[in-house]
């Protein structure tokens, strides 16, 4: 039996939970009971699937089958501790120290060194940190009560967070496996290839579109980019895209794939339950910046196709748009009842996400052409879901030991003063500028919900009550948290897309960050001006994407020429004048006579740019916005 069949059960259970069988069948069963038996499973088929070398394999069995076995003991007493949570004896804490110390190991074989740090020092701060001085000084808390805290409080490991993995992500996960299993990933890339492959820098163009449509389903930026990179990277590089240029295309359009709805790295769930909103709410609030990343982002890889006469892929080596759209129905109709479900029925997203891979399936059964693996692709769907869905159990597991901590300690208590401190003395931008940096730094490394989890918890409070709305301060979190998967030293995104393309590092990581520009500035814009989230008046939202088109526009030339009107200070006093009018809505206010004036003024000066391009030579009108 192959190790990693033994993560075949988490996605069986998590099947049937979602499936309301067990109430169905008359048991009663409290979700805590659910999360322990799912971090348990995982803990152990993470242990086993990223074994030790040689001899040392035997430690992996006794340690997955003694994390299980705690996580099941949690499981099985869960009731009967709930009246008895006084008692701290050695039946609750080693069990507890056990599945703890386990958690952490698996994570660190399957999420890196730098999480399962992060879970490990908010441990030791838990348990000394009353020593420290200051703001940093934690609540005296007894040893046993902190470890029993995050080993079976709801505010612990099998809380919220852990709840909306083992539930709603869980449901996209396997809806992802299955598109992907009936050819969905193929589908996808050939849309993007018919749609954009002949257009000029068109392989660019395609690594955009399939990178983003696949990193939609996907949960992390670097999986995306191995699995669409391995295709468009070098198809880029044969076009006449620098490789450095090429890898970061790829890495920004990959990392674009978690910010855009619908399932947004499967982070939406846990901003709507951190937020108490609907699903809905989270992603129509994340729409307009999402069009707005992927849209400079385009904008910029044409103007580099035409200022360096990089031409399209010719129409007789591309798929005819035609077939590819007839094939492409049994796609497209699962997604339909996925908005279906969500939207016209209001169904939780995970049991709206399972019901549209029934759909896919059922589909697949009906047009899969005959000779063609049926039933047998249940087993691949199974394998690869719970292979997927070990780390991020995971990292759940690991957001319970941060948020745990931070509330059993007082420390968001103290980082919220500490933060407030800054707005008092400098404003609401340094305040967002702080954060903002802190969230990069604090994102290193780690996977999408893991990242928006630990700088959310942290950092959010302050944001709030420094008077910027809610939503916009988790989705501001969200936004520098990603970005750390692009900006060095440690660009992971950008440097995995190096090693496939055979670019220098640091060469591709400052490419990816002038690719990904609009992401580093418009969450500043919607802090100040929640009508780019779909918050305020029609009027509101025109303007506001008014101008902050017209500066993408602007930008896109600036960032993607160098001889962009007239090069040296010219193009310095452009990106200026770029960056003023897409944040006039949030100096001026979005519907203030200052603001349209500035937004009708920008999209009347690019006009008369493109005019005075169509009357010049063919090298000015080529590189004219």
């Amino acid at each position: 039996m192959n190790r990693k069949d033994l993560a075949v059960p988490i996605t069986a259970i998590g099947i049937l939970w979602l499936l309301d069988v067990p109430r169905r069948l008359g048991f009663v069963i409290i979700a805590e009971q659910y999360l322990a038996l799912m971090i348990g499973l995982a803990t152990l088929a993470g242990l086993l699937a990223a074994p030790l070398r040689g001899r040392l394999q035997l430690l992996d069995w006794i340690g997955g089958a003694a994390a299980f076995a705690s996580w099941l003991w949690l499981a099985v007493n869960y009731e009967a501790w709930l009246l008895d949570a006084v008692n701290r004896g050695p039946e609750k804490w080693i069990p507890a120290v056990v599945a703890i110390a386990a958690t952490i190991e698996a994570t660190r074989r399957h999420c890196g060194m730098v999480l399962a740090s992060l879970a490990a020092a908010f441990i030791v701060y838990g348990i000394f940190g009353t020593h420290l001085p200051g703001i940093l000084s934690a609540s005296d808390i007894a040893w046993r009560r902190f470890i029993l805290y995050l080993y079976s409080d709801t505010n612990g490991i099998p809380g919220l967070v852990l709840g909306v993995g083992a539930t709603q992500i869980l449901g996209f996960i396997v809806f992802g496996s299955v598109l992907n299993a009936v050819g969905g990933s193929r589908i996808l890339t050939d849309l993007a290839m018919a749609a954009m492959g002949h257009r000029r820098g068109g392989p660019a163009k395609v690594a955009i579109i399939a990178s983003s449509l696949f990193g939609t389903l996907s949960g992390s930026t670097v999986a995306n980019v191995m699995s669409t990179g391995v295709v468009t990277i070098p198809m880029m590089k044969r076009s006449g895209f620098p490789p450095r240029y090429a890898a970061a295309i790829e890495a920004v359009a990959s990392n674009g794939g978690q910010i855009a709805p619908p399932v947004m790295g499967a982070t939406a769930f846990v901003i709507a339950e951190f937020l108490q909103v609907s699903y809905a709410s989270v992603v129509l609030a994340a729409l307009l910046p999402a069009v707005a990343y992927y849209v400079m982002l385009y904008l910029q890889v044409d103007r580099y196709a035409a200022v360096h006469g990089l031409v399209g892929v010719d129409r007789s080596e591309l798929p005819p748009i035609g077939p590819v759209l007839a094939k492409s129905w049994p796609l497209l109709l699962p997604l339909g009842v996925l908005m279906y479900f969500l939207f016209g029925l209001g169904y939780a997203p995970g049991k709206a996400a399972l019901y549209s891979a029934f759909a896919s399936y059922a589909l697949y059964l009906v047009t899969a052409p005959r000779g063609a693996p049926r039933f047998g692709i249940l087993v691949g769907v199974m394998r690869d879901s719970s292979a997927t869905l070990i780390p991020v159990l995971l990292v759940c597991a690991v957001a319970g030991i941060v948020i745990g901590t931070i509330n059993i300690s007082g420390l968001g208590f103290g980082l919220t003063l500490a933060l407030g401190r800054v707005a008092e003395l400098g404003g609401v931008l340094p305040l967002l500028a702080v954060t903002a940096l802190i969230a990069i730094v604090l994102g290193v490394g780690m996977p999408t919900t893991g990242v928006y989890v630990v700088v959310s918890v942290l950092l959010a409070p302050a944001l709030v009550k420094a008077g910027i709305v809610p939503m916009a301060a988790h989705l501001f979190i969200f936004y520098f948290g990603l970005l750390s998967m692009l900006t060095p030293p440690v660009a992971i995104a950008s440097y995995a897309a190096a090693s496939l393309a055979g670019s220098d590092m640091w060469q591709t990581g400052l490419a990816g960050m002038r690719l990904a520009i609009v992401a580093y500035l418009i969450p500043f814009v919607f802090a100040f001006n929640t009508a780019l989230l779909l918050d305020g008046t029609w009027l509101e939202i025109a303007i506001s994407c008014l101008s902050v088109g017209a500066s993408g526009v602007i930008l896109a030339e600036v960032l993607a020429w160098r001889g962009a009107y007239g090069g040296g200070w010219r193009r310095l006093a452009a990106a200026a004048v770029a960056a003023f009018i897409g944040a006039s809505t949030a100096i001026f206010g979005a519907a203030s006579p200052a603001a349209i004036t500035v937004a009708v003024a920008a999209v009347a000066l690019l006009f008369a740019l493109r005019r005075l391009a169509a009357g010049a030579g063919p090298g000015l009108r080529s590189a004219a916005p």
